[in-house]
């Protein structure tokens, strides 16, 4: 089935179980290796390497981010295109992303590789911490420009019709990363850093290994002459900008965190934190990959004018996300200590109780997760990049930051109450930003050659 068939034909429920549930597998596959990662740092190399990549694991993040803003961005207008059967501009945005992926990651990878010490001593990093943590951080920065564009490849697969081959792609890769870090570190006994080149040589393989029938041609995207032009760079930025600010602007409020965390309770509140962070890091992507699945098939149909076919498709990412996130927040509710004691060595009584406090507070805002994570993606689908923006950046940044002074004096206490507080907060907003997005809708009928711009 090509692409055209199946995002404009197949029937929302069935393209959901077609595209959605197999991306939502294939990112909870490629998390998963982020999931092994802490587990076996924590278990097998002990509480200060798990510090140390918790503190480290923001700037890797930011390394990616510039990869994610191009191929997130890239892909909205590449659908659209399809959608407007321009496929030799869809080839040339496919092309030119590419290589700016690759440039990126030479620049920033370089850039982090510089100031690596200098950036987590700044955090409050000491002696061990701060030398294993730049350890961890450097194998990343060093790797970036073979390993960044990976999570954009994926966009393209799913673009191209290759929904079994982006599933394919992510479990490959979890297995490799998982199976050279058990090597490295259980094996032969290798300290923190060999967990990051472990990640990287998976990533890198896979990112090869994805882009070879992209090369040979075979599929609906194929590589080009490349013609760069202000107006597509301005585009590309514009749609990715919601994931970048987000990845950003969340680093960034992880910072913080984390320089608190440090000032307030040590290692241990440290590591108590990064629990969180992974606990977080499976349920996150299991949504993003069932709304970023359905992505290009809203776009193609935006572009096509189809707006009854778009809403359809989207109620479906809607239920998705409302299903996770409860199912998220009754587990941690639930398993607090259960889930701490995968991560930590040999936690004391202290550590578990904190541990247990910190997840039922983080637990219970996603029960509200859902409402404005599905309607950023929603944006984001349709190329509505301002209200994308502002939710991701609320989420991100904005709220977290007026909340950590607002709770300042509530010390860590205030730290875990600032995650659900923020998910109601932004979960108010992504209703109002509907409600104000469909009245004008409605108002102002959008005819289908001129949708793909309008200011709605």
């Amino acid at each position: 089935m090509d692409n055209k068939t199946l995002f404009s034909q197949t029937k929302p429920l069935k393209l959901f179980f077609l595209a959605a549930i197999p991306g939502a597998i294939g990112m909870f596959a490629s998390s998963l290796y982020q999931l092994m990662d802490g587990l076996m740092v924590g278990r097998i190399l002990g509480e200060t390497p798990f510090a140390a990549v918790n503190l480290a694991m923001p700037f890797v993040i930011i390394n990616f981010a510039i990869a994610d803003l191009i191929g997130v961005g890239s892909s909205v207008p590449i659908s659209h295109a399809l959608g407007r059967k321009e496929n030799a501009e869809a080839n040339n945005i496919f092309t030119c992303s590419c290589i700016m992926i690759v440039i990126s990651g030479i620049c920033l990878g370089g850039l982090l590789f510089a100031l690596a010490p200098t950036l987590l001593s700044l955090m409050g990093a000491e002696g061990e911490l701060l030398d294993l943590s730049v350890q961890y951080l450097r194998v990343y920065a060093l790797c970036s420009p073979v390993t960044t564009i990976i999570f954009a490849v994926d966009n393209y697969l799913r673009i191209s019709g290759v929904i079994k081959g982006s599933l394919a792609m992510n479990v490959a890769m979890s297995l490799l990363c998982m199976g050279f870090e058990f090597l490295f570190l259980f094996v032969l006994h290798l300290q923190v850093w060999a967990a990051a080149l472990a990640t990287c040589l998976g990533m890198m393989l896979c990112a090869i290994g994805a882009f070879v029938p992209f090369f040979a041609g075979k599929l609906a995207l194929r590589f080009v002459r490349p013609r760069f032009h202000a107006a597509m760079i301005k585009r590309i930025v514009a749609c990715g900008a919601p994931n970048f600010l987000n990845n950003i602007a969340a680093r960034v409020t992880s910072i913080f965190m984390n320089i608190l965390l440090l000032r307030f309770g040590g290692e241990t509140a440290v590591n108590v934190y990064g629990v969180l962070m992974y606990a977080e890091g499976v349920v996150i992507p299991i949504m993003y990959g069932a709304c970023d699945s359905l992505q290009p098939a809203i776009g193609f149909n935006w572009g096509a004018g189809d707006l009854k076919r778009v809403f359809s498709i989207e109620k479906c990412c809607y239920a998705a996300c409302t299903v996770v996130s409860v199912c998220a927040a009754i587990a941690m509710l639930c398993f607090p200590t259960a889930l701490a004691r995968l991560f930590l060595q040999s936690p004391d009584q202290n550590t578990l109780e904190l541990t247990t406090l910190a997840m039922r507070l983080f637990g219970a805002g996603y029960f509200v997760r859902w409402a404005s994570f599905a309607a950023q993606s929603f944006f984001l689908a349709i190329g509505k990049a301002a209200q994308a923006t502002a939710l991701s950046i609320c989420t991100a940044l904005v709220v977290p930051l007026i909340l950590i002074g607002a709770f300042y004096p509530l010390e860590l206490t205030g730290l875990w109450l600032n995650t659900p507080v923020t998910y109601c907060v932004v979960g108010v907003l992504a209703a109002i930003l509907l409600a104000l997005f469909f009245r004008k809708l409605k108002r102002s009928p959008v005819p289908a050659k001129d949708i793909d711009d309008a200011q709605i």
